[in-house]
């Protein structure tokens, strides 16, 4: 007989218990444990940045959960968050909300991130108490790291980008968080850097981020999310925010070595990164730190005219000179140019009797000769790059790109929210809580039995 569901029959009064219908493998079970420890002390970082008087305000570590909740599974937006967490019951239960608790109002985020989270710089501290959980529960293991950038789209427009000296800061529309920033960041620039080229294009938006291509992308404004991991279990041990430059994130890179090195006493004796990070300057930097550069060389020397490449002269280190293949000395003045390199010439004379002049210099009298001023390091990396340990960097190295790849897929991260470089801090570093709490809790806790239901990242 068909059965048919009597809608009229409606208990009174139900017995209900929100922890029993929570699965006891469920994500939110698993990162609760490590959460609640995490999360302990965030009342007295926040402490001073409360007013003694006046009515309470909403719990910040309720406010931190929910924000957990959204960055674990992709609901970014605070409107939405308050509705989700306001209809599901896990959400609920994580956050330590009954079923008639009321959920903050979506407005009380902004205020709270923009002020009190920022100025208190609690996102960071809440980050690294995660690292300190991991490197406690033995995920840590501190000899190899790998580092990499990925582009995160800016909340602004690419149709609105304009020349700096076209827009008018002062006018009543650019008087915002991003914008006043960003001039304040100008105005504290002591001495402009020649390394670092000023841009053409900004947005009047958000002028913090860069105007950029990469990754064979559409031109966009964005922001490169930066990590630093240990390739053992992949666990992000630094994160860093800044334009989506080159330049910018290789220098963030010495950034987060240097503070992972000072907050954690972690220094790798190996780190591995692309070619990205294979300049002369950053290679010499890691060598003089005593850390193992398993990064691929960026070259640009070997010419492909059918002459003579810089890889044909030989280097006499004892001399400081450079042979050519007819056995004459190029010897340099020893000034540094402006792109770190020092220059190498040969004799006039040497080179119009030379019987390989066609091969080498047939379109100048004397040939010259640059090298970079930590080619020692390079050579290093060279070496370095011939040998099994570095071919199982280059492996473990795709395990930074996995967690970019796992933010975009399962936690719907491709595009900032915030504006501004502190915006973009406070993402950048929410999304690497997140992604250490799930390693913490399925590494430690077990996979559920379901794999295909939950990600690593």
């Amino acid at each position: 007989m068909m059965g048919r569901q009597d809608v009229d029959q409606a208990s009174l009064f139900y017995e209900f218990r929100l922890a029993d219908r929570i699965p006891k493998d469920h994500l939110l079970r698993r990162i609760n444990v490590f959460a609640t420890a995490v999360l302990a002390d965030v009342h007295n970082q926040l402490k001073r940045y409360y007013s003694e008087i006046g009515r309470p305000s909403v719990d910040p570590e309720l406010m931190i959960r929910m924000l957990i909740i959204g960055y674990c599974y992709g609901l970014r937006s605070e409107r939405r968050l308050a509705q989700e967490v306001e209809l599901h019951l896990a959400y609920r239960w994580f956050c330590r909300l009954d079923l008639d608790d009321k959920v903050p109002h979506h407005s009380t985020f902004s205020e709270n991130r923009l002020n009190r989270f920022r100025q208190s710089d609690v996102l960071r501290h809440i980050f690294e108490r995660v690292v300190v959980a991991c490197m406690a529960a033995g995920l840590v293991k501190g000899e190899g790291f790998a580092v990499d950038a990925s582009v995160m789209e800016a909340n602004a427009s690419r149709y609105h980008g304009k020349a700096p000296d076209e827009i008018e800061w002062s006018e009543p529309e650019r008087q915002t968080r991003a914008v006043k920033e960003y001039l304040a960041a100008l105005e504290a620039v002591v001495e402009p850097n020649p390394d670092r080229k000023p841009p053409k294009v900004v947005s009047p938006s958000d002028p913090c981020s860069a105007w950029t291509a990469k990754a064979n992308k559409r031109v966009q404004f964005g922001y490169g999310l930066n990590y630093l991991i240990d390739v053992e279990n992949a666990v992000i041990v630094d994160v860093e925010a800044t334009p989506a430059r080159t330049y910018d994130e290789v220098e963030a890179a010495k950034t987060m070595l240097d503070r992972t090195e000072l907050r954690f006493d972690l220094k790798p004796k190996r780190l591995a990164a692309d070619t990205a990070y294979g300049t002369g300057r950053f290679l010499g930097w890691l060598v003089g730190r005593q850390v193992a550069p398993h990064i691929p060389v960026r070259d640009a020397s070997e010419r492909e005219d059918g002459t003579f490449s810089r890889s044909d002269f030989r280097w006499n280190k004892r001399r400081g000179v450079y042979v050519c293949p007819n056995g004459k000395v190029l010897m340099t003045t020893g000034s540094v140019s402006a792109d770190h390199t020092l220059r190498y010439y040969a004799l006039k004379g040497d080179c119009d009797v030379c019987p390989f002049k066609m091969q080498c210099c047939p379109k100048t009298p004397s040939r010259k000769v640059t090298r970079d001023v930590h080619e020692d390091a390079r050579d290093m990396a060279r070496r370095l790059m011939r040998t099994k340990v570095f071919l199982r960097s280059r492996d473990e190295r795709k395990r930074v790109e996995m967690r970019f790849a796992h933010l975009k897929t399962h936690h719907g991260f491709e595009r900032m929210r915030l504006r501004g470089l502190s915006g973009a801090r406070d993402e950048f570093h929410l999304a690497a809580i997140v992604q250490n709490l799930k390693t913490l809790a399925l590494r430690l806790a077990g996979p559920p039995p379901d794999r295909k239901r939950v990600s690593t990242a």
